[in-house]
């Protein structure tokens, strides 16, 4: 009788053992970022934020429900062949929860696989193309480049005095990107009295804008939208002073990255304004103080970015769904955190960014966004509160 009592409590370790196992699976996220390619400063600053965040929810939080979340990220350099091949290994392979993926490209070709594998995969990018039918399991944090055409122009129809409609120049490059903000800020500007005198397009590899400049003053523009990287930006803040242009700069949320500011030391100066939908250090929430908490407790930067906020604010994203699978199934793989994610209904992130909805037909996050200033010391000033473009009014906090 001691001997079956001792094989039965044998078989109960074994037992609790496996079952011990089985809850400690980790979940899997991946995130494939340009971490060596052009404009890869952003890049390897989004993977700083995103993985500080896993980390501290990890240790701090103690994971999802007991859970490690095992986040790999890996280099695609920018090119979306490199980008392809990850995803299908994270989607086949290794059997990745949720992805995520860094441009405009890789998440529109890499749309296919993620579908056919069922793996929800959030961009980086916020390119509207991304969110084109089918939309399934293809996400964006916020609102894409159309919020950021509509409420750039709402801003400056606010702001302009005079009788005349304020006079808007396009400066972008000659690539998806640069004219992802076109036809947004055509079809704004025809609704709401706004004149967009000049598109002046050019290639990335351009060395300098002094022509492109010289077009957009004869055409008589007042303010220029800009949608490139920020090395073009600071070429273009070079050619302004060049062929003595006056007029203000506005840009999407990326227009600034890590090697802005000391490259664009004298020519920033007070002319450059962008549209940001995210928080601030200066907004002192809740989300905001997690950011400053993961900075000194990690060390991988020392004070607010812009780069690093976005790679912070698609984890929060991330550890958000899987804890909502966990909660409402009981169990977190890509298909349930798919579902979860599905149920998000202005989902409140402290702050960091603007509440967050997914339905099963709209998976761009919010369309909310504020314009800020840039500023030469790396900080920004918020000019509006939030709004939503077209809907709401805005709330000037000053010109």
């Amino acid at each position: 009788m001691r001997k079956i009592f001792v094989l039965a409590l044998i078989a109960g370790f074994v037992c609790f053992g496996l079952g011990t196992s089985t809850w400690a699976k980790p979940i899997k996220a991946g995130a494939i970022i340009n971490l060596t390619g052009p404009a890869s400063s952003w890049g390897q600053f989004h993977a700083k934020g995103h993985k500080d965040y896993i980390r501290y929810v990890n240790e701090v939080k103690g994971g999802i429900g007991g859970n490690k979340i095992d986040l790999t990220v890996v280099d695609h350099a920018y090119k979306v062949p490199e980008a392809i091949k990850y995803v299908k290994k994270f989607c086949t392979a290794d059997k990745m929860d949720m992805i995520a993926t860094w441009d405009a490209g890789s998440g529109i070709m890499c749309k296919p696989i993620i579908q056919k594998y069922k793996v929800p995969n959030i961009n980086y990018s916020t390119y509207q193309g991304i969110l084109m039918p089918p939309v399934h399991y293809a996400y964006l944090p916020f609102g894409s480049y159309v919020m950021d055409s509509h409420a750039v122009l709402e801003y400056i129809r606010t702001i302009h005095e005079g009788r005349e409609a304020p006079k808007v120049g396009l400066l972008t490059y000659n690539n998806a990107y640069g004219k992802s903000i076109h036809d947004p800020s055509k079809e704004y500007a025809s609704m709401h009295d706004i004149n967009i005198v000049s598109i002046e397009q050019f290639p990335p590899k351009t060395l300098d804008l002094n022509t492109e400049l010289l077009r957009l003053e004869k055409a008589g523009a007042e303010y220029i939208f800009m949608q490139c990287l920020p090395s073009a930006i600071i070429m273009a803040l070079k050619s302004a002073d060049r062929v003595n242009y006056g007029g203000l700069f506005f840009g999407t949320w990326t227009s600034t990255d890590p090697d802005f500011f000391p490259r664009g030391k004298g020519l920033i100066r007070d002319r450059m304004y962008m549209e940001f939908p995210g928080g601030l250090p200066v907004d002192g929430t809740r989300g905001m103080r997690i950011m400053e908490t993961l900075w000194k407790r990690y060390k991988t930067v020392s004070k607010f970015d812009a780069s690093y906020w976005e790679g912070v604010a698609i984890a929060m994203i991330m550890e958000r769904a899987f804890q909502r699978a966990h909660e409402k199934f009981g169990a977190v793989d890509s298909e349930t955190v798919n579902d979860a994610l599905e149920t998000f209904r202005d989902e409140d992130f402290g702050g960091v960014v603007p509440n967050v909805t997914y339905t099963t037909t709209d998976h761009s996050g919010s369309f909310k966004g504020r314009i800020v200033q840039v500023h030469e010391d790396s900080t920004y000033t918020p000019l509006t509160t939030f709004y939503m473009p077209g809907k709401e009014k805005i709330q000037l906090l000053k010109r």
